[in-house]
């Protein structure tokens, strides 16, 4: 059977702050420049999740795109979107709200419901603007 490569993307808005609590807003200021503006500030993010697996020779797919889709909205995109990711996201409480982290965080979530459809998680990229994307290829 051959091994391929599926991705999926989805889009969310949200609005976070890179802050470190214990740091005065100066001081917060001086390590996450304006990212750390205290009123929020917000993006538009594209979501792209990558599964791989052996291609079925008899459905001629990895996996059903359909399922997949239904796992990242409702364990991930229902959690983020049109939310402060600092204040309303579970699976990002206690953690500093950064693009990596947030990456690190999405590709726990989505780890084991994924190989429970028989695909695996290959990666998770997250585009925080047009010039800034990160992806996390697990640990």
């Amino acid at each position: 059977m051959a091994l391929a490569y599926l991705t999926r993307r989805e889009r969310f808005s949200a609005a976070h702050r890179l802050f470190k609590p214990e740091l005065s807003d100066t001081e917060n200021f001086d390590l996450f420049g304006q990212c750390s503006h205290p009123n929020w500030h917000g993006h538009n993010y594209e979501l792209f999740v990558t599964v791989k697996g052996q291609v079925n020779p008899s459905l001629g797919y990895v996996v059903n795109l359909k399922k997949v889709s239904e796992i990242i909205r409702e364990k991930v995109i229902s959690k983020l979107d049109h939310k402060n990711v600092n204040l309303d996201v579970d699976f990002m409480q206690g953690i500093l709200a950064t693009t990596e982290n947030l990456a690190i965080a999405i590709w726990r979530v989505l780890e084991k419901p994924i190989r429970e459809t028989g695909a695996e998680l290959h990666c998770v990229k997250i585009k925080e603007t047009e010039n800034n994307f990160v992806e996390y290829y697990g640990d």
